[in-house]
């Protein structure tokens, strides 16, 4: 949806263990809630060590930022969070030094905290748990684990959301390769080209005489 500056924003923000996502609203004509724009970013390692208070108030604060040419100099707009302390967090007497480094930017909106339970919090929640944002998961990678070279069964790990998949591929398919290169003509022309050394090192020692040769011309 394109926005409207005629009707006023709200914002619906989450944060997960690991990213936190939040998006831009407003609703139409026809009272129903519209997505003007959404963001979502991986948390740094550092920032997954927070407390859960300190991680929604991250992801309000990217927001804000995000959205910043909407937000700033707006009248009052709403922020909405699953997470109920955040209504009361800046006004708190025992501030960390990271919220009161927070305070000063926060002081540029013009904004009210609303709490909205995580259940009606769909968006901001998918957006902050995106499974390739998982620090556990590994999407679309393929991953092959044979630690045992003698062993012909390796196994392929293909990681789906955050469940992994272990697949032991069917050997049949491996035998008719080999057994493909043994009649195959080109492959055995290249085979027998690569081991030939002779060919190869007399190559070598020629092209060293023509240098030598060029480096070091013969004084008359």
């Amino acid at each position: 949806m394109l926005s409207d500056d005629s009707k006023p924003f709200h914002v619906v923000c989450d944060a997960s263990d690991f990213a936190i996502g939040c998006a831009l609203m407003q609703f139409d004509d026809e009272g129903r809630e519209r997505v003007v724009s959404y963001q979502s970013q991986q948390m740094k390692p550092a920032e997954r060590n927070y407390p859960v208070h300190d991680k929604e108030l991250l992801a309000k604060r990217y927001a804000l930022i995000k959205f910043r040419v909407y937000l700033l100099g707006e009248q009052t707009f709403a922020v909405y969070t699953d997470h109920a302390s955040l209504r009361t967090a800046m006004k708190s007497p025992h501030l960390s030094q990271r919220m009161a480094r927070w305070l000063s930017f926060f002081a540029e909106y013009n904004f009210v905290v609303h709490y909205k339970p995580g259940k009606n919090n769909t968006l901001a929640d998918a957006l902050s748990r995106r499974p390739d944002y998982d620090p556990r998961t590994v999407l679309g990678r393929q991953v092959i684990d044979d630690e045992d070279e003698d062993d012909d069964h390796c196994a392929v790990c293909i990681a789906s959301g955050i469940n992994l998949t272990n697949v032991s591929p069917d050997m049949d398919l491996r035998d008719e390769i080999v057994a493909a290169y043994a009649v195959d003509v080109v492959y055995a022309d290249i085979e027998a080209y690569l081991r030939a050394p002779i060919r190869c090192s007399s190559s070598r020692r020629a092209r060293r005489r023509r240098l030598a040769s060029s480096d070091h011309p013969r004084v008359p």
